[in-house]
């Protein structure tokens, strides 16, 4: 299948390790110039060396000034932006009667903000252009709430609602917006969760790794290039008639309709 994406430049923040860096690897391959965005600036510059057209932009896309100097830059060196990818990390576990005011603010200001202030920062070219590919990395949690995840799960749940309004606002001018479901993927950000659950619970990290995996029907976590393929369908050309659209890839352990 062509993708569409050869000299097409996507941004995607959080692309150091993990799911961002698989993410901009792929769109690489498929001949897309890659904006690459994070905080870690030595090691983003090292992944970013070994992609054919790369930028690397050290920077944190969660404070005010982030999301317009990521554009910037952007548009600065490749001329414009025809792919934003939405990620980054999630908040720490909590629980909803613990959370303050203050730590549910940081939520929606690292979920929710931060990537509205980046769409608002790259939509006026991909309008004029009439083309654009906006795809958010949610969570399973949009769709089914985890316990002692409040942040995440309230912050990815407005990034969603706020995603489905514009879909249906952009498309007339050619620009599609969709949100990627993760779930279970084994990156270091779901061993860190695990680390956490098993010091709260008395277990093993390897018990928590165990008993996860039999809630996956595929019995097995997902990679992070697994993922990665669904992001890039969503950013392709032959994906122009799929917006305002959430797709899950999570080893269908979520079983709802």
């Amino acid at each position: 299948m062509d993708t569409g994406l050869a000299g097409r430049t996507a941004i995607v923040p959080g692309s150091s390790s993990g799911i961002g860096l698989a993410i901009a690897t792929m769109l690489a391959a498929e001949g897309a110039n890659v904006v690459m965005a994070a905080r870690r600036g030595d090691l983003l510059r090292r992944h970013a060396a070994q992609l054919p057209s790369a930028l690397a932009v050290e920077l944190d896309l969660t404070e005010p000034d982030g999301p317009s100097r990521l554009a910037d830059a952007a548009i600065g060196w490749f001329g414009g932006v025809d792919v934003c990818v939405l990620n980054g990390g999630g908040p720490p576990p909590m629980t909803a009667a613990e959370i303050s005011d203050t730590e549910l603010l940081r939520a929606m200001e690292t979920q929710l903000l931060a990537h509205q202030r980046l769409i608002a920062a790259v939509l006026p070219g991909m309008r004029e252009r009439r083309w654009g590919r906006i795809v958010g990395v949610g969570s399973s949690f949009v769709q089914e709430p985890a316990p002692r995840m409040v942040g995440s799960n309230a912050g990815r749940a407005a990034l969603a609602s706020y995603l489905k309004t514009l879909a249906a606002e952009v498309a007339p001018e050619g620009v599609t917006v969709n949100l990627a479901l993760p779930g279970r993927i084994d990156t270091d950000r779901l061993v860190a969760l695990d680390h956490a659950t098993a010091e709260r619970t008395g277990r093993s990290p390897e018990q928590v790794r165990a008993e996860s995996i039999a809630r996956i029907p595929t019995g097995r976590f997902g990679t992070p290039e697994e993922f990665a393929a669904v992001v890039t369908f969503l950013a392709s050309e032959p994906a122009s008639y799929v917006t305002g659209s959430q797709i899950r890839c999570d080893g269908g352990v979520l079983r709802s309709l």
